[in-house]
């Protein structure tokens, strides 16, 4: 592959969410992976400092279906197309299938090789959304390659795109930062108490399933919730807590060091999502730091976690109270589960997935 890589993620900068740190982690820094033009979208208000390698593009407008998102889409075309150095360019990363993106970058640069990568969201939204559907569809006809991190993810897209190649499609597993699997955070020392101290961290959108783990909380008594989350989704669940009598420690929305920081003073972390997961790159980084993930088993965290974290039924009161039980009182197991967990997290470095999208552009080129 000659050129750099053109990317786009349509979301405002700073947004959270595991896509976000991912595609931070690939494109931007002062020595990124991948050399690439990459860019989010201009927040409004007060301008972000951004890091090294990523550009915002001041285009407004983002919704899901109808004439307005054919607009937007035709303003994010022009912007790319202003932004980008076509000559400059030797392949796309399409973050996303859905969402505005990429048909905006297939529209600004029509002659390059195409790599969709696909996320949970893309799904998600597909699923309920028509416009989102006929965009992921359209997506997949047009990318040359595929890439998705889990088989999970590639089942779900061909259900919702059963035209797709299956052949086109590539699994990549998405990586964490190699630094953090060489020299995590130190180990605080796991003190002796009869509490276990759980920790929530990420968004709080239906799909995680945060309320499920609440109306759950209240029947087990031995545990201590700790919430890492955006501070407008945390006020809006402000009502449920004080309805189902759960007490939460909220941490703020933490920038990663500090997330990894907080994950040593904690003994589980607790992954509730309801429908699936891309990937699950928090509960690696978790496992990284040594802190060990009891998780719904939906697809993507069974294939990425399965037996190196705990698996429970976050819906069945009964069945999770058991399971915290036996996470706080049998002899070895949160050791063991650390255990496994570090070895399973050194599997999946971001470098890894870097250099396995590279090739992959190459053999396009």
């Amino acid at each position: 592959m000659t050129g750099k890589v053109a990317t786009a993620l349509d979301l405002p900068y700073p947004s959270p969410g595991g896509s976000v740190e991912l595609f931070l982690d690939l494109y931007a820094g002062t020595q990124p992976l991948i050399p690439a033009d990459a860019f989010m979208l201009d927040s409004t208000g007060h301008r972000p400092r951004t890091p090294p390698g990523l550009k915002l593009l001041p285009v407004t407008g983002k919704c899901l279906e109808g004439p307005a998102l054919r607009r937007y889409i035709a303003r994010l075309r022009k912007a790319l197309a202003i932004a980008i150095e076509s000559a400059q360019i030797g392949v796309l990363h399409l973050h996303h299938l859905a969402f505005g993106a990429t048909p905006a970058l297939i529209q600004a640069l029509p002659t390059p090789p195409r790599i969709a990568l696909v996320h949970g969201t893309d799904l998600l939204f597909a699923e309920t959304h028509r416009d989102q559907l006929a965009i992921l569809q359209q997506s997949a006809r047009e990318s040359d390659a595929i890439v998705v991190p889990t088989g999970a993810m590639a089942d779900r897209l061909l259900q919702l795109a059963p035209q797709t190649n299956p052949r086109k499609i590539e699994k990549i597993p998405w990586g964490i930062p190699d630094h953090l699997l060489t020299s995590p955070p130190p180990q605080a020392g796991h003190r002796h108490t009869s509490r276990l101290r759980l920790l929530y961290a990420g968004r709080l959108t239906a799909e995680k399933g945060v309320d499920v783990l609440l109306r759950a909380i209240p029947l087990t008594q031995a545990v201590e919730l700790s919430i890492a989350a955006p501070p407008a989704q945390f006020q809006a669940l402000a009502p449920l807590l004080r309805r189902l009598g759960v007490r939460a420690q909220y941490l703020g929305w933490l920038r990663r060091p500090q997330l990894w920081k907080t994950f040593v003073d904690h003994d589980v972390l607790v992954m509730p999502s309801t429908t699936l997961e891309a990937m699950g790159l928090i509960a690696l980084e978790a496992q990284a730091c040594g802190l060990p993930v009891l998780y719904q088993p939906v697809p993507g965290l069974n294939e990425s976690l399965a037996a190196t974290g705990l698996a429970t039924d976050f819906t069945n009161p009964a069945a999770l109270t058991r399971d915290l039980d036996r996470l706080r009182t049998t002899p070895g197991l949160l050791p063991a589960l650390r255990e496994a967990g570090r070895a399973n997290a050194a599997q999946y470095p971001l470098s890894a997935t870097a250099t396995a999208l590279t090739d992959l552009g190459k053999q396009l080129s």
